[in-house]
């Protein structure tokens, strides 16, 4: 059957799937209420065998348009909608569903089905098959069919950044009607809990396998997102891990490898990474590489935005969580950005691509544009003259995958003009297909694969869904608890007040973006509700999350006055911070802090304020309020958070997540997003950019969050002198040349040797004196001699570890340190190396006193 895969992308609103025709009243809602000055892109994916179409349509609003005119495009986005879902509907299922490669009696004969034959070549023997005009067809995100060799059509464009989500390759019309949803990135970082994102990462992946055997998924997923979070007012904070460097590059290595593999991650296990060709479960995508975190900011926008970088910056900051996904994660492929870097756009410069992320680091996949970055290149930031140069500029720079019809539509005038080679393309042919191969879209049907026997029942099964909850409930953070308020006594409230927008939940708010339909929903009324308290009383106290009007205060503090504990539910949703909206202001919206404020006047016990937002806030009004009792951040926590908040409200749970970002106040807003320097400037004031720079007052600090239990302290100690590595041999290690390579160069097998055997060995002791087994989080920041001078971070994460400590003891924790990759600092000019002096090792437990062990470097 031929399939319609259609996506409506607009600079304020992405959706994806086939919707019934009843929401598209939904989509024309949400149009109005967006920025109707932005360009507005529909993109519809028409699939079927053996013919294939694809088309964008586009055009762009000025501000100077009439509301009239406005709404008639707002109109005619609805009407294409329409047309999407009957479409849908006329053309039952996807390519999917379609014949699979190396099924027919004829197609068998061929070598590119021979599973006897080596990867190589059998992506060899199927790109000598295909004539120029196949090879172009399969070069965008929707391949076309190849009835020469009874190849289907292939739908790239995945989406699993939590959860299996609504995407072009991805629909719900079969058996499957749900999948689990899981806590966006910035919650399921704050649990710092590196085999959690394995696990979560092996739960996506086996429901996405099982709904590529019911036709209902492709295997190729573009998550995770590992950009760095610079700024607070960045819209897509909730979609990453954080702010730290080393914290995302291990987010993204346990991710991918739970995503890719098909067992637990040990990264002792020196085994896993022999074979660069093993099979993969689903395939990764570490995105958007690089110095991405600006979406649409006073005017300035992400298509056209030239982040202006130092080599310093882009050395110790930007860069690692992509080295760390692509080496160690042994992600299957990269995305590049929109952006520029320094002039150049990321998918089209050569040292980014090429000299970067495949010759250092060693990418084994893929290389796949943002969606219509090209098109972006030359209709938008004019850095190519047509679309054909934009092609062969991002080709030849190492590009493989265009997300759009860019170069299915104009390759061939590419080639025709000898901008670029047929052997240009087989090379990108020779990446992406080699990821198919591993993925058994070559090997016949999916059901006679290891992964046939996972169907429906392996979704949204109890064990996924419990999953979800134990995440959520390690994602959230206690910022304040005076006079131990929480956990609550459900026994003895005989009447609770839940307020606020953000408490009766009906947009899943909690699932943040980037989600497909959940196996459940659970609101926090909901949760909170489960407990047996006598009498519940609910009041929005705002008539939406923007809180513009106080029509609904009085009502809200008439509720307040009859209880005896309040919960104000109160934050942000996908209004207000997402993809192409970033904020202005790190505060509440419009009368959100006014109704905090009055309910907490007039309440008769504790109150009780619970943030569901991604990006931080400037809350320390509320901190500093002896009437708020105790704060609790959740982030945005998947399906689930209803549940989980009540579990630790009420103390069946304790909270020990950690803030993943830094809680700016809001005088941070008085810096342009359009700075890109981490580092603080003592000429003109600016502060710096997060934990490791940063200057300024903070809200919270990164790594915050406090815990029930008092019961815990550390120790920490280690070996206290160490001599250097030799510069030279410090440039070696750091270089990672192959054997060859150092041939040339001079390097050593001893020289590498030199930094691999300088370890600082660490032994940290977790103590419980308390009567029940307590749960603790420890961050090793190592902080250098002249912290905080010249451009040296004042502190860098270097390690964390969760362990759980029985009563009346102790866990000691054991940790090995290399001092040329662990303690060096990236100079000016992008190198690393140790400096000599008083180096420190602390061990923070997130609230409460660190432990400190000291050692120098000579």
């Amino acid at each position: 059957m031929a399939a319609i895969k259609a996506c409506s992308i607009w600079r304020g609103f992405t959706v994806s799937g086939s919707p019934p025709a009843s929401r598209v009243h939904e989509y024309l809602a949400v149009a109005g209420a967006h920025d109707m000055t932005a360009p507005l892109r529909l993109c519809c994916q028409l699939n079927s065998k053996p013919s294939h179409w694809y088309f964008v349509w586009t055009f762009k609003q000025r501000p100077a348009l009439t509301e009239r005119r406005m709404k008639s495009h707002v109109l005619v986005t609805a009407v294409l909608l329409l047309i999407q879902h009957l479409l849908a509907q006329k053309t039952n299922g996807d390519s999917s569903r379609s014949s699979y490669a190396c099924t027919s009696r004829e197609s068998k004969s061929y070598s590119f089905c021979d599973k006897a034959l080596s990867i190589d070549e059998r992506v060899a023997d199927l790109i000598s098959r295909l004539s120029l005009e196949e090879k172009i067809s399969q070069l965008g995100n929707g391949a076309d069919a190849i009835s020469s060799v009874d190849v289907p059509a292939y739908q790239w464009w995945g989406e699993a950044l939590h959860g299996v989500a609504y995407c072009p390759s991805v629909h719900w019309d079969g058996p499957v009607k749900g999948a689990t949803s899981f806590p966006m990135p910035i919650s399921l970082a704050a649990s710092f809990n590196k085999s959690l994102w394995n696990k979560i990462g092996q739960v996506i992946s086996t429901e996405g396998r099982a709904m590529h055997n019911l036709g209902q998924s492709g295997l190729t997923f573009w998550s995770p997102v590992i950009n760095l979070v610079r700024d607070p007012r960045w819209g897509r904070v909730q979609e990453t891990p954080g702010e730290d460097p080393y914290l995302i590059g291990q987010y993204s290595v346990y991710f991918v490898r739970g995503m890719q593999e098909a067992k637990d991650y040990d990264p002792s296990n020196e085994d896993d990474n022999e074979n660069e060709n093993f099979a993969l479960k689903t395939s990764a995508c570490c995105k958007h590489y690089t110095a991405y975190d600006l979406d649409n900011w006073q005017g300035v926008e992400r298509y056209d935005f030239d982040a202006k970088v130092t080599i310093q910056d882009l050395a110790d900051t930007y860069n690692p969580p992509f080295q760390s996904c692509v080496e160690e994660g042994r992600a299957s492929c990269l995305m590049c950005s929109y952006n520029k870097v320094n002039g150049v756009p990321t998918c089209a410069d050569p040292e980014l691509l090429k000299g970067t992320v495949r010759e250092k680091w060693g990418l084994r996949g893929y290389i796949v544009t943002d969606c219509d970055s090209l098109l972006v290149m030359y209709d938008e930031s004019r850095y190519s003259k047509g679309p054909a140069e934009a092609i062969a500029t991002a080709m030849l720079a190492g590009l493989d995958l265009n997300c759009g019809a860019t170069i299915k539509t104009y390759g061939a005038s590419a080639v025709q003009q000898r901008l670029i080679s047929e052997a240009d393309i087989d090379r990108a042919l020779n990446n992406t297909f080699t990821v198919l191969m591993r993925l058994g879209i070559f090997d016949g049907n999916p059901l006679d694969q290891p992964y046939g026997r996972l169907g429906d029942d392996h979704i949204c099964s109890e064990e996924h869904q419990d999953l979800a909850t134990e995440a959520a409930v390690q994602g959230m953070v206690l910022l304040k608890n005076d006079e131990d308020t929480l956990p609550l006594s459900s026994r003895h409230i005989k009447t609770l007040a839940i307020i606020g927008p953000n408490a009766d939940d009906t947009k899943y708010t909690m699932l943040g973006n980037y989600a497909g339909r959940p196996c459940t929903y659970i609101t926090p009324l909901q949760g909170l509700s489960t407990y047996e308290i006598n009498n519940v009383i609910f009041e929005p106290g705002c008539s939406s999350i923007d809180c513009s009007s106080d029509e609904k205060i009085e009502d809200a503090l008439s509720a307040a006055k009859k209880a005896d504990v309040v919960i104000l539910v109160m934050g942000l949703d996908q209004d207000l911070e997402r993809e192409t909206f970033d904020r202005n202001s790190l505060k509440l919206p419009g009368k959100q802090e006014l109704l905090v404020s009055s309910v907490a006047n007039v309440s008769n016990g504790p109150v009780v304020l619970v943030l569901i937002c991604g990006g931080p806030l400037d809350i320390s009004w509320a901190k500093n309020d002896s009437r708020i009792q105790s704060i609790l951040w959740m982030g945005y926590p998947g399906q689930a958070g209803g549940l989980a908040l009540a579990q630790i409200v009420f103390g069946d749970r304790n909270p020990v997540g950690r803030l993943p970002v830094t809680w700016y106040p809001e005088s941070i807003t008085d810096w342009p997003m359009t700075c890109m320097n981490m580092r603080p400037d003592p000429h003109t004031g600016y502060p710096g950019r997060t934990h490791r720079f940063y200057n300024g007052p903070t809200v919270y600090e990164f790594g915050y969050g406090m815990t029930y239990s008092k019961s815990t302290t550390m120790e920490v100690t280690g070996p206290t002198n160490f001599t250097a590595p030799a510069l030279f041999q410090q440039a070696c290690y750091h270089k990672r040349f192959t054997a060859e390579q150092n041939d040339s160069t001079g390097c050593s097998p001893s020289d590498l040797v030199a930094c691999l055997e300088a370890s600082l060995p660490i032994n940290i002791t977790v103590k419980n004196r308390g009567p029940r087994a307590v749960t603790e989080v420890a961050l090793v920041y190592h902080v250098p001699p002249r912290a905080g001078e010249n451009g040296t971070q004042l502190k860098e994460l270097i390690a964390f570890e969760r362990t759980e400590v029985q009563p009346f003891s102790s866990k000691k924790i054991h940790l090995i340190i290399n001092l040329c990759h662990h303690t060096s600092t990236v100079k000016s000019d992008g190198k690393r190396s140790l400096q000599l002096g008083t180096h420190k090792v602390v061990v923070s437990p997130g609230s409460g006193t660190s432990a400190e062990h000291r050692f120098y470097v000579h």
